[in-house]
């Protein structure tokens, strides 16, 4: 290996895009194993396993890899190459939980059918982790590069990152780039800005009561949180992408009781001309009105991610260049979907998101992963570290 580590930077480059163009049987192997492990957000011994999985085909290739605990979450994963290159180091990211819970694995486990990979994460993202495993692993192999290169795996992005947004803004500031690893669209562009979330869990006491004997002495709680959702829904403007949707409901405790009792979680999204204060203080205000008398509404959590600012034009322009070079063409989209990849382009960092393999219908049954677009892909992240100034 340290033969290829003095070779020239031609050379490199051509070691590099050949050695991952010969990986890819490797890669879906490494998919399958990671797709295998349920690791929700939250199940500590399932993140944790996914980053041990990764950790070991680092490791044999004799990068040095680091955990880091994150109690109630799973663990960090850092691994670096080249840490004694020249300045500041280009960062790969990605997420390691998925949005599904324990025991999904076992109802439907990896697959491959039609040159598409299906399983539980396989695009959202842990092709994506995959992909950054190999570029990081070329490098190692075959040299080339001028600047430290950084692998930041985090392990809470699908609830928001609550754990780990200040790690994760700390870790990265002053980096070069960031080239996050969520999946490609399905049209095979990158995203260059995304929507903010902001999570809001609620709850609404209201006052028993019999429904048949006692009705009037009654306040509901459903009837005052159903009142709540239309409000919080009217909250939606296509004109400035906010987005409101109460997507989980609990309440009450027997049909024939006026319900004491019912809780929410709302789900907002919003671009970066949207202050996200004066929007949680529309929400408060309708959540603690007194939609119904004697019922009376709080907001129990509330937790956002920031909207990633739009990426550079150099950086996309790299990215696309690399991409023209390996014979395929890419452009910069938005999202709505909201990513970590807001919280390094809060501090500055030029940030490029869903550098992933191609994926589509994410955080569903039907979610896939193009097996075609991971040695491309890898390949243009690799010319894109190799072409950052």
């Amino acid at each position: 290996m340290q033969d290829t580590l003095e070779a020239s930077a031609p050379q490199a480059r051509a070691l590099v895009l050949d050695w991952l163009a010969s990986q890819q049987q490797a890669m879906q192997d490494l998919l399958q194993k990671v797709v295998n492990i349920d690791s929700g957000s939250r199940d500590e011994a399932g993140v944790t396993a996914v980053a041990h999985a990764l950790a070991e085909r680092l490791q044999a290739a004799g990068v040095p890899v680091q955990f880091e605990a994150v109690p109630g979450y799973g663990v960090l994963l850092h691994a670096q190459v080249n840490a004694a290159g020249e300045g500041a180091p280009i960062v790969l990211m990605g997420h390691m939980d998925t949005v599904f819970p324990a025991g999904t694995v076992a109802k439907r486990p990896y697959r491959e059918e039609a040159g598409r990979a299906f399983g539980p994460g396989v695009a959202d993202m842990k092709s994506g982790l995959v992909l950054n495993v190999f570029v990081a692993e070329a490098f190692a192999r075959c040299g080339g590069l001028k600047a430290p290169l950084h692998l930041f795996f985090s392990c809470d992005e699908e609830i928001g990152s609550p754990a780990t947004r200040d790690l994760i803004m700390d870790r990265v500031r002053g980096a070069r780039a960031v080239f996050n690893a969520e999946p490609g669209r399905v049209s095979g562009n990158v995203v260059t800005s995304r929507k903010g979330s902001m999570l809001v869990e609620f709850e609404v006491e209201g006052v028993a009561a019999h429904a048949g004997i006692n009705h009037a002495a009654g306040a509901s709680a459903i009837e005052a949180l159903a009142r709540k959702t239309l409000a919080l829904h009217a909250l939606t403007d296509p004109a400035t992408g906010v987005t409101a949707n109460v997507g989980v409901v609990h309440g009450g405790v027997v049909s024939n009781m006026v319900a004491p009792h019912a809780r929410a979680e709302l789900d907002l999204r919003f671009t970066a001309d949207t202050n996200p204060e004066d929007l949680l203080a529309r929400v408060r205000a309708i959540i603690e009105e007194q939609s119904v008398p004697r019922t009376q509404g709080r907001i129990t959590v509330a937790r956002s991610t920031l909207p990633m600012k739009p990426t550079p034009d150099y950086l996309l322009a790299l990215y696309q260049e690399s991409a023209r070079t390996l014979g395929f063409e890419v452009q910069g989209e938005f999202t709505g979907g909201a990513a970590d990849s807001g919280l390094t382009a809060s501090v500055g960092v030029p940030t490029l998101c869903a550098t992933g393999p191609v994926g589509g219908h994410p955080h569903t049954e039907r979610e896939y992963c193009e097996l075609t677009t991971f040695v491309p892909r890898a390949q243009a992240v690799a010319l894109a570290v190799l072409g950052h100034p």
